[in-house]
């Protein structure tokens, strides 16, 4: 429901006690000015609010590795290759070949 300032302040405990059943907006000359939540609304718009604040994973990896290159690290982190297990991609010659291919072409 929408209301207009005066009678949003003639009528103000209706318009609290509608906010319970949805937001109310309230106008000044066919201008919303302020709209009226209920207290849980409110608290789950804070606790949204304080979530977006939070930096995401991705904003802190940067900050990381920004970090790392200007101790004097190459590219950030380090990592070894990986030795320890068989990988196909690397390891099998004909992963790569294409299904149903003929075993004389596969020989290559």
């Amino acid at each position: 429901m929408t209301w207009n300032i005066a009678s949003a302040k003639q009528q103000f405990s209706e318009v609290v006690r509608l906010t319970v059943e949805e937001p109310q907006a309230i106008y000044n000359r066919d201008k919303r000015v302020a709209v009226m939540v209920s207290a849980d609304d409110f608290e789950e718009f804070q606790h949204w609010r304080e979530q977006r604040r939070k930096p995401t994973l991705t904003a802190l990896f940067a900050e990381i590795r920004a970090a790392l290159i200007a101790d004097g690290a190459q590219d950030g982190i380090e990592i070894a290759p990986r030795t320890d297990r068989y990988n196909p991609m690397v390891d099998d010659p004909h992963y790569w070949d294409e299904p149903g291919e003929p075993e004389e072409t596969k020989r290559g």
